[in-house]
């Protein structure tokens, strides 16, 4: 078991790492519980493999649990579905001292939290990621959000979980598409951060899944990523660095309606694209963004935009949160395991992108 610590005062939170913990759940949650009413926020697919799993074991520690089921994908990420499980929770007598669980992936954990943050204006929440991506990213740091149509988390708020429990062995029941969407954002922390990881994810791509290179990348990303939410929770500084890919990466999935890409496969696009930006100015060599492009291929990634869906990428970057009148901020590599950020301008973008 291996356990790590967001510290953020009397928002800090601990994240346990173990495999087989979604069997003992219970024990773990109960101790963050300030009342005996949880509601678990899942999709259809993680229901039928580890919801009633989950809820058995809250159940064996006398907590009374109800499940909130959505359907899976990014187009329950919105506010019709959240308003839908705010009213669930209100006919199930939740109370301001209940808890929420999200056991899913990202846009379960996303939901799931936005929920939590605006149900009597915040109750607690505890994440059980059951993706890669959301292992290693979205479970940690406290971003909460819903999309609207052309632009993605527009809507939500920072509110940390009490509580971020991690079991790896739920990545055996994981489609391979999931998994690779999940291998982008760990690549991306070597890029930021970590020459070094970069260069172990180089020499052991084809032996990942082994269970402890499994949970070293699962325990590498979320040191990286917690030190940084620790430093800069809301991100007003340093965790920007943490959108390297996702400015483009945001506005293809937006362009997809949210059901082309995977938000890993979209971001993988992005962080070639941007790294070709950085090259085109000077700031790295074609070396560093060949390294990075062979690196997300040999991880099963795509990293071309598709032609019909340059234009409307261009057009959803201007609803980016980053965005000023002509130009965007991007995250952009100045060296391997380093980044910083850059105003780009509308006419970079279109230049590097056509």
């Amino acid at each position: 078991m291996e356990k790590l610590s967001v510290r953020l005062g009397d928002r800090s939170y601990k994240i346990i790492i173990k495999p087989g913990i979604i069997e003992d759940i219970g024990s773990f949650v109960k101790p963050v519980l300030e009342d005996n009413k949880v509601m678990i926020v899942t999709d259809e697919n993680v229901n039928m493999v580890y919801g009633q799993t989950t809820k058995k074991s809250l159940d064996q520690q006398g907590i009374e649990t109800y499940l909130g089921v959505v359907s899976p994908g990014e187009s329950s990420k919105t506010l019709s579905v959240a308003e839908h499980l705010l009213e669930e929770c209100l006919n199930k007598g939740l109370k301001r001292t209940s808890t929420i669980i999200a056991l899913g992936g990202g846009v379960v954990g996303d939901l799931a939290g936005f929920v939590a943050a605006t149900y009597m204006r915040g109750i607690n929440y505890v994440q059980i990621p059951t993706t890669l991506l959301a292992q290693v990213d979205s479970s940690i740091g406290g971003k909460v959000a819903v999309n609207l149509t052309q632009a993605k988390n527009i809507v939500g708020t920072f509110y940390q979980p009490k509580l971020v429990l991690i079991d790896p062995n739920t990545l055996s029941s994981l489609p391979e598409r999931e998994f690779r969407a999940g291998m982008s954002e760990v690549i991306k922390y070597g890029v930021i951060r970590d020459e070094e990881f970069f260069h172990w994810l180089e020499k052991n791509i084809d032996h990942l899944k082994d269970i402890r290179n499994l949970i070293y990348i699962i325990k590498k990303s979320c040191q990286i990523k917690a030190r940084i939410v620790e430093r800069d929770e809301e991100d007003r500084g340093i965790r920007a660095i943490l959108n390297f890919g996702h400015t483009i990466g945001h506005a293809l999935e937006a362009a997809g309606r949210y059901s082309v890409f995977k938000h890993g496969e979209a971001v993988a696009i992005g962080q070639v694209m941007e790294s070709k930006i950085a090259c085109n100015r000077g700031l790295i060599t074609q070396d560093v963004v060949d390294r990075i492009d062979n690196l997300l291929k040999k991880a099963g990634l795509e990293t071309e935009i598709p032609e019909s869906f340059k234009e409307e990428i261009l057009k959803n970057m201007k609803n980016d949160k980053k965005s000023t009148v002509d130009s965007n901020y991007f995250v952009l590599p100045i060296i391997l395991g380093k980044v910083d950020l850059f105003p780009v301008s509308m006419r970079e973008i279109r230049e590097n992108i056509f």
